[in-house]
């Protein structure tokens, strides 16, 4: 499984390009599900889906509720696009306790795609009326950073996830050691704001 999945079992981490760092459920059960007897892709599917719904509190890189209030002050509009369910994403942002601050949640089963073709990215920026080159892909993996590139955005890697700078730093237009520096460097001279 751990081969199927991409994952280092010397190193407990896995590889940048697993389809667990970016891939969808399906993709990630398509892989597990040959290792599943009795199971099929569809079944693991809902397994992992439900498992990324499970009410558990994320782990956020910084205090999120300031800073996506401080990005909202500086005129930005926020938005989630993910590989998990739209639902999964709902519960971890909800979980979060900064689901609000969203105006535009999609999962890969939103109807627009899935990272990193550039559905649903186009279908934010056509949400919030705006043009791709004003927008701002953050992520942390290539699937994040190919699609900012799709889609026309810019590119801005953070480095909170498994995928390292040295892997990242050569499609993106900027690296950052997480998103609390994201009004910095998206803003510049708002800082005192």
């Amino acid at each position: 499984m751990a081969g199927a999945l991409g994952f280092d079992l010397g190193a407990g981490r896995f590889h940048p390009d697993s389809p667990v760092v970016a891939g969808t459920a399906d993709e990630v059960a398509h892989r597990l599900a040959p290792h599943c007897p009795g199971r099929t892709p569809a079944e693991v599917a809902a397994w992992l889906d439900a498992r990324a719904r499970a009410d558990i509190a994320p782990v956020p890189a910084a205090p999120l509720g300031p800073l996506l209030d401080r990005l909202a002050a500086l005129g930005a509009v926020l938005g989630v696009v993910t590989n998990d369910s739209t639902e999964a994403a709902r519960v971890q942002l909800r979980a979060a306790g900064v689901i609000g601050r969203f105006a535009f949640i999609a999962g890969y089963d939103a109807g627009h795609g899935a990272k990193p073709a550039p559905g649903p990215l186009r279908a934010f920026a056509e949400a919030s009326d705006l043009r791709p080159s004003e927008v701002a892909m953050v992520g942390d993996s290539l699937h994040d950073l190919h699609v900012a590139r799709a889609a026309g955005m810019r590119a801005v890697a953070v480095l909170t996830g498994p995928v390292g700078a040295d892997v990242l730093a050569p499609h993106a237009d900027l690296v950052l050691p997480d998103v609390s520096h994201l009004p910095e460097a998206l803003f510049g001279a708002a800082r005192d704001h």
